[in-house]
């Protein structure tokens, strides 16, 4: 009997409720202890989906009302019975009330305990449960979307269908192989062939959307570079909609990397303004600035940023050279002043230009398109499936890369039992993706990723 788990299922901060999940075998008997309905009836009488208003106890005194809501097995989240505890959500009152449950016979559960029953007791498969967190971490509208939708098995669904091709094809070709003095009609080398071919088509897509799903769930680590006083961090502000960095006349006035997640429309940013880029002599000036120069280097996205009041000098030059085949956005600031800078030699390299006005506010928009069109999302369906990490994207490329090899061997003609190991290879990545071939480490790694009360 696995043992009975429960911990606090919403945030660490003073809310309007608090919710204590409760699940396992003796989920109902052990809220029975802590929970007593105002009318008198026991919780372990209660039919799944029903809620009672009542109060919870602790040491046979009672500290705050409380709703019960009971989930009878199997239709509950984990699978099991599960009951959860609504209390006013202070953090002391919920903290007493998951140690009431506690002393009542409940253990602490694991970090994504719940969801990892769930999978165990085929609520849903690894694919969905991964939906589960990249949901919980979705920062935008598309974000939540494409998340939802892999938690409600578009994924899932897109493998299966694959799956069912490949393993009909491996039995009809094991089953010829095998018995070979039996009837069985052989699998035609057309036939074959086209199985292949569409199951490599509809694996190839899911790479191929791979990097646009990621921008699009994950975010996009982002640059701000420049020379000093050209708006970086204006810019900065401008996005995060608050003073995250500090802005003077001063040239050289940030030194060390500031650092923020952002909406831009549907987009995520995780944004880190640096130091600007010029040659110093300043040591601790330097430093930032070889700081901002890596951070260059290692961005997915970069906006260098110009000042469109002042001519290009030496500085600005220096970025424009570090900038050559980056991702980058060149944000020609300071709109609202009279324009000095000569734009030729930023138009040779820079294929998306923003005119804006950090200061005024100006500008986003604009910036938001040229984003979406550099990164390639302008255009993202969230509907569709996706990839949502990187264990995901290997079991796919894996699988990918069999098939191809079983492409090849059919075309050269060799042996059907040599192509049935690479197909039943492919095979095996996509149960590894969906769970029903991981490993008990990959699993306990998944789950270890979430948060206690998930």
């Amino acid at each position: 009997m696995a043992k009975t788990i429960a911990a606090v299922a919403t945030g660490n901060s003073v809310s309007g409720i608090g919710i204590i999940r409760i699940s396992g075998d003796n989920a109902i008997e052990i809220a029975d202890k802590v929970f007593k309905a105002v009318d008198g009836t026991p919780l372990s009488s209660l039919k799944g989906y029903t809620a009672k208003f009542g109060n919870v106890y602790c040491d046979g005194e009672s500290f705050d009302n409380a709703v019960a809501l009971v989930f009878r097995n199997p239709k509950s989240y984990t699978g099991e019975d599960v009951v959860e505890l609504s209390v006013h959500g202070g953090i002391f009152i919920v903290e007493k009330t998951l140690e009431a449950v506690f002393s009542a016979g409940a253990v602490p559960a694991q970090a994504g305990e719940f969801t990892k029953r769930a999978f165990l007791n085929g609520k849903m498969d690894l694919a969905q449960a991964e939906g589960v967190a990249a949901l919980i971490s979705a920062q935008g509208q598309e974000a939540a979307k494409a998340s939802f939708n892999l938690l409600q098995g578009s994924l899932s669904n897109k493998i299966s269908q694959v799956l069912d091709e490949l393993i009909n094809c491996s039995a009809s070709m094991a089953a010829w192989v095998d018995y070979p003095d039996e009837e069985i009609p052989d699998l035609e080398e057309n036939t074959l062939k086209e199985i292949l071919e569409n199951s490599a088509a509809s694996l190839s897509e899911l790479l191929k959307n791979y990097e646009n799903g990621a921008v699009m769930t994950q975010g996009v680590d982002t640059a701000i570079v420049g020379r000093p006083n050209a708006g970086k961090s204006t810019l900065m502000n401008m996005l995060s909609g608050a003073q995250k960095s500090i802005v003077t006349h001063i040239e050289g006035t940030t030194r060390d990397i500031v650092e923020n997640s952002v909406r831009l429309g549907n987009l995520v940013l995780h944004l880190s303004d640096t130091a600007g880029i010029r040659e110093s002599d300043d040591i601790v000036e330097s430093i930032g600035i070889k700081k901002a120069i890596d951070k260059m280097n290692s961005a997915s996205l970069i906006l260098a940023v110009f000042d469109s009041s002042d001519t290009l000098n030496d500085d600005d030059r220096m970025l424009i050279e570090s900038c050559k085949g980056k991702p980058c956005v060149a944000v020609v600031n300071k709109t609202d002043l009279q324009r000095k800078i000569d734009l030729s030699q930023i138009k040779t390299y820079f294929d998306k230009i923003v005119y804006i006005s950090a200061k005024n506010n100006e500008g986003t928009q604009e910036l938001e398109q040229a984003v979406k069109e550099l990164l390639g999302v302008e255009n993202f369906d969230s509907s569709q499936p996706i990839l949502a990490n990187q264990r995901q994207k290997l079991c796919v490329s894996n699988a990918y890369n069999y098939i191809c090899q079983a492409i090849d061997g059919v075309q050269m003609g060799i042996t059907y039992d040599a192509i049935n190991v690479m197909i039943d290879s492919a095979v095996d990545e996509l149960l590894s993706l969906t769970g029903k071939k991981a490993t008990e480490e990959v699993v306990n790694n998944i789950f270890s990723r979430f948060c206690v009360g998930k």
